[in-house]
């Protein structure tokens, strides 16, 4: 504002220093009178000029100083965003690294879990020898001891075939299929033993307990999954 003042001031020197020169000379002139007005009028003239030049420099200097509050507006509103999907993407971030980690805590648990039952699905009493059992248990037992099994896995075994079969070398399922004491699906794939799979516990025993190694490494592994889907 003092620059656009000083600017004005110095027009209206200007203006009023070409009046004193226009009037000397216009004095020294016959009609007086006729040149006082001529510089009266050329005095208003510069006046008004110099106005128009102060009030259009200072209109400009008002729509500079409104477009530069604009533009700080707009400057501000960009921070403010980008701040915002800053902080957003922090938060993504966070959330992700949290269900990660709830992940990996429940992936931990359920690997305990597992192996809390593989290594220990039947925590009752082990029995001292196979003469504890009778009739297809005994073999059974017998069998696993010979396909180098300890005492302690029978327990299992015994839940195992209890579950599927009851023990029974004819028993049959009417809806799968499956037969014998280890309810081997076909049957036939007993067979592999010995032809009489039909009727000899002995040959459905020993094929049950070569799937059982083959599949689940231990009797007790192969309970701990029947518990846990219902078959094995």
């Amino acid at each position: 504002m003092s620059r656009l003042w000083s600017r004005f001031g110095a027009r209206t020197a200007a203006v009023a220093l070409l009046s004193v020169g226009v009037a000397g000379g216009f004095y020294l002139g016959e009609d007086r009178q006729t040149q006082q007005e001529g510089l009266t009028a050329q005095v208003g003239v510069a006046v008004q000029q110099a106005e128009f030049d102060y009030q259009r420099e200072r209109q400009a200097a008002h729509q500079l100083q409104s477009a530069k509050q604009r533009a700080a507006e707009y400057q501000a509103k960009l921070r403010a965003a980008a701040a915002a999907k800053e902080a957003a993407a922090r938060a993504r971030q966070a959330e992700a690294a949290a269900a990660s980690r709830k992940k990996a805590r429940e992936a931990a648990a359920k690997e305990a879990a597992e192996k809390t039952a593989e290594s220990k699905p039947y925590d009752g009493p082990i029995p001292a020898s196979c003469a504890e059992y009778s009739g297809n248990r005994e073999v059974g037992c017998a069998l696993m001891l010979k396909a180098g099994f300890a005492i302690d896995q029978f327990p299992c075994l015994d839940k195992l075939w209890t579950k599927e079969s009851g023990w029974n070398h004819k028993a049959r399922n009417t809806s799968s299929g499956a037969y014998g004491i280890p309810q081997a699906l076909p049957g036939s794939k007993m067979g592999s033993v010995a032809d009489d799979w039909q009727t000899n516990p002995a040959t459905q025993i020993t094929w049950g307990l070569g799937y059982i190694k083959g599949r689940y490494g231990t009797p007790c592994k192969a309970w701990a999954h029947s518990q846990d889907v219902g078959w094995y």
